[in-house]
């Protein structure tokens, strides 16, 4: 039995639901810092670093959700995370698992990923495209 076909067939859908579920687990950290949810970070200032990471979590993680615009915020996305790594974890050891750094690295690259494959089946983008 060849599979090839549905796996062909079920990819984009796949990419849909990988963009689904990162966007939810990472719109966490931005909740994090401005509303305490699940887990308070303190008091973040809305113009300060941690402030703006916060507000392109969110913003980005909304857009991402929905497939809207994915390319160019996955983009962006990917190279916050690139800039928190190497600001904040880095410095620590050269080492993710020693510098806590694993899941900047993971979510820089699964960025870049969407910024290169889209959103995927289920997208808005998808949807814009199409009226097009």
């Amino acid at each position: 039995m060849n599979i090839k076909p549905l796996l062909d067939a079920w990819s984009p859908r796949l990419l849909s639901v990988l963009r689904i579920v990162v966007a939810l687990l990472y719109i966490e950290h931005g909740t994090s810092k401005f509303f305490g949810v699940p887990q308070s970070m303190g008091t973040i200032r809305l113009f300060s670093l941690m402030g703006a990471a916060g507000v392109l979590e969110i913003g980005g993680s909304i857009l991402l959700f929905f497939g809207l615009f994915t390319r160019p915020v996955a983009f962006i996305l990917s190279g916050q995370m690139a800039f928190a790594y190497f600001l904040a974890h880095a410095p620590h050891s050269p080492y993710p698992l020693v510098n806590h750094g694993e899941a900047a690295v993971f979510y820089c690259f699964v960025f870049l990923y969407f910024a290169a494959a889209g959103g995927g089946a289920w997208s808005l983008d998808k949807i814009i495209r199409h009226r097009e």
